[in-house]
């Protein structure tokens, strides 16, 4: 019996350290070629890389280089595991799109200083930025009506 156990026990251990090994190796394959570099990302962070809703990315040092250039620039600031931002990006992202808004995307999940450097308090937020100053916020969830709006006034 006590022989039994053992092989059972190793078994599952070896079955344990066979399953961390390929969810690893899969998280290496999907993070090669990502937008935040060699950046150890969060799991709900990897389960979007391929995701076309989540392209566009931009990284906080460069969001802060387009505003001091006095670049034009439209940041959603979003989290993968916000629901309401799950609730917003299906709708919000397509709207951009058909309307010729280069809407760049930051995942603060990913960027904890983030939120103090661009003044974010919740998510989702959309902010543009005209000649180095933020020119227009939308905080929260919003109708899609309000985001097609912001565009109109502010973007085109």
């Amino acid at each position: 019996m006590g022989k039994k156990m053992i092989i059972i026990i190793s078994v599952i251990v070896l079955l344990f350290v066979a399953l961390i090994f390929v969810v690893n190796y899969k998280n290496d394959q999907a993070t090669q070629d990502s937008p935040y570099g060699d950046k150890d990302l969060e799991q709900e962070t990897i389960d979007q890389l391929d995701d076309p809703l989540y392209q566009n990315q931009i990284m906080p040092d460069d969001l802060s280089q387009q505003i001091e250039d006095g670049e034009s620039v439209t940041v959603y600031f979003y989290s993968p595991v916000c629901v309401y931002c799950q609730n917003t990006t299906p709708y919000l992202v397509p709207l951009a799109e058909d309307m010729d808004v280069d809407m760049k995307k930051l995942n603060l999940y990913e960027f904890d200083a983030a939120w103090g450097t661009f003044s974010v308090d919740s998510t989702p937020t959309l902010v543009h930025y005209e000649d180095g100053e933020e020119v227009a916020r939308l905080i929260g969830q919003k109708p899609e009506e309000e985001y097609q709006a912001f565009f109109e006034e502010y973007v085109n």
